[in-house]
């Protein structure tokens, strides 16, 4: 599938999906949130690499000119007061004219680069959505909003990790390096099989776990601190660019 086609038809989870393109994690806020939001991705760039901001009312984005934001990602969130009351395939009834959008850099980028290199990806090869954990590693607060940092996780097989690292890291827009590889307790995480979000994942014998920085962190923190409203993905139905993902190599 095309990028195109993903944003128009697919709605399920992006992972695997249009091989090659980079791939956004989304968040909108009130425009009196934005500063927040800015800062405190500012502030925790692992989790948090900003690729574009909308004005507000925005609904494009330089990543893909011919989408709408508002209809083009498989699956959205909707947040009041911290609370989840909704997940519309469409969020169009949902959009303000106040609210700013702010693209996010998802792993699902990287994953083309860690195929290529024979780094094999459980979650697709079992057609599940990646995993992801709340940690109790807890981000840097940035005026009204807080929270822990989120993971996303992948099994690699112990002779790999090293080349997990180095490829990744390479793609900081994109979360970069993992933060962590091995015993998940040392991110709080106390049970691989009940991820927080998305699907557990079946290791292989002699793999690790290996975990990276993800961009559902800013829904941790809208629960935490409870702006009055925002739209969100869903975790793993990511907005689909038109950006190679080798932009964002270094």
């Amino acid at each position: 599938m095309t990028p195109q086609e993903v944003r128009r038809h697919h709605r399920g989870p992006t992972t695997g999906l249009a091989d090659g393109y980079a791939q956004a994690n989304l968040i909108a806020v009130p425009q009196d949130w934005a500063y927040d939001v800015l800062l405190f991705a500012q502030r925790n760039p692992g989790p948090c690499p900003v690729l574009d901001v909308t004005d507000a009312g925005g609904t494009t984005t330089v990543l893909a000119r011919d989408a709408d934001l508002r209809r083009d990602l498989p699956r959205y969130r909707i947040w009041e007061h911290g609370e989840l009351t909704g997940e519309p395939a469409d969020a169009t009834a949902h959009w303000r004219d106040d609210l700013v959008a702010f693209l996010i850099g998802c792993s699902f980028t990287f994953e083309s680069a860690l195929k290529r290199a024979g780094v094999p990806l459980r979650h697709v090869e079992q057609r599940r959505n990646v995993p992801m954990y709340v940690t109790d590693v807890a981000c840097r607060p940035a005026g009204r909003l807080h929270g822990p940092m989120v993971v996303s996780m992948r099994y690699v097989p112990a002779d790999l990790v090293g080349t997990a690292h180095d490829i990744t890291a390479r793609m900081p827009a994109v979360h970069g390096a993992p933060v962590h590889a091995g015993d998940p307790a040392a991110l709080g995480i106390g049970d691989l099989d009940r991820p927080d979000f998305g699907d557990r994942t079946d290791p292989h014998e002699g793999d690790v776990p290996v975990f990276w920085a993800c961009g559902v962190t800013p829904q941790a923190a809208v629960m935490a601190s409870q702006p009055p409203f925002a739209i969100t993905h869903a975790p793993g139905h990511m907005f689909v660019t038109d950006v190679p993902d080798t932009e964002y190599e270094t």
